[in-house]
């Protein structure tokens, strides 16, 4: 299922990645992009979340807190990402700095959890 949570989050990063370009060159997304882009971050957050409470891992190679950091920094990136649905639904132009927050959070909690998957 750990595998499961980085494949969903992976794909929730490429269409990230996909939604940030279009942003960049000034066009509004599809809704339905943000949405399944959403929709597949909280799903691989809740992958994780139940993967979390199995049985240790990562005790030899001292990476047994990377998951619960992982999962720390992609709660915080939902967070941010409510924040850009919030801006979108007021019709407001969204904030680059709101956009990296974002990006920077996710992308941080996709590697830690590589990191906890190929090393612990």
């Amino acid at each position: 299922m750990l595998i499961a949570a980085f494949v969903i989050l992976g794909s929730a990063v490429l269409l990230g990645s996909v939604l940030a370009v279009l942003h960049l060159r000034s066009t509004r997304p599809p809704w339905a992009l943000g949405v399944l882009h959403g929709l597949l971050g909280l799903g691989g957050l809740g992958c994780l979340s139940a993967t979390l409470g199995g049985p240790a891992r990562g005790l030899g190679s001292g990476t047994e807190t990377f998951g619960m950091v992982s999962a720390g920094l992609i709660a915080f990136a939902a967070l941010a990402g409510g924040g850009i649905l919030v801006q979108r639904l007021r019709k407001r132009r969204l904030r680059g700095a709101l956009i990296g927050v974002h990006a920077t959070l996710a992308v941080s909690g996709l590697v830690v959890l590589a990191a906890y998957i190929f090393v612990g």
